[in-house]
């Protein structure tokens, strides 16, 4: 899968690094502020419960 979108990537080995970087902080952004936050309520971390 890597290998698919280095291919694809246009430009020298260095422009690919850095659209690589760009890629990989986009879908980090989307992640941490689209779906994470979309999950959250639907994840059973909020309920915990301690018996003694």
């Amino acid at each position: 899968m890597y290998t698919w979108i280095w291919r694809r990537l246009p430009g020298s080995t260095a422009v690919k690094a850095l659209e690589a970087l760009v890629l990989v902080l986009a879908v980090a952004a989307l992640l941490l502020f689209v779906v994470f936050p979309e999950v959250e309520p639907l994840l059973p971390f909020t309920e915990v419960t301690v018996t003694p």
